[in-house]
């Protein structure tokens, strides 16, 4: 059983390393662009990871197509533009200001204005409301209580 054990642990590196991708480039100047690119780029089935950190599948393929592109000597620009028009603005993390993106822009501001409209109308109604005067006897009825609790 001990050998089972030190063989399984001998091999538990070369299945870590099966899963990283390892792509070689010519030129540093290359190999920033594309760190720059997949780390800008969002995956599309994570949602909240860049390409640079998603294990998707579809992370790994927009990967290789950024790599290609990368090395066919792509512009920045053409390989964004490529992966705007294939999978579309929510690639981005900053979608471009449109009429089809203007509500992720201007809807956190309309989300804010109304809740500030709502804390405001809930002081108002508060302030307004009378306050409660006591009569002498449910203040000495309540004064009783408070004596018999000590």
């Amino acid at each position: 059983m001990r050998r089972f054990w030190f063989f399984a642990l001998l091999l538990l590196p070369v299945l870590v390393l099966a899963n990283i991708e390892a792509y070689r480039f010519d030129d540093p100047a290359k190999e920033a662009r594309y760190r720059g690119l997949i780390a800008e780029l969002r995956c599309l089935v994570c949602q909240n990871q860049n390409l640079a950190d998603s294990n998707a599948e579809l992370a790994q393929d927009m990967r290789r197509q950024t790599y290609e592109m990368v090395q066919n000597g792509s512009s920045n620009e053409e390989i964004v533009t490529f992966m705007v028009q294939r999978y579309g603005d929510f690639v981005l993390y900053s979608p471009p200001f449109r009429p089809s993106t203007a509500l992720l822009w201007i809807g956190p501001f309309i989300i804010f204005v109304v809740g500030v409209v709502i804390l405001l109308i809930f002081i108002r109604r508060r302030n307004k409301e009378p306050e409660v005067e006591l009569s002498s006897a449910e203040h000495a009825r309540a004064q009783s209580l408070l004596d018999n609790k000590k």
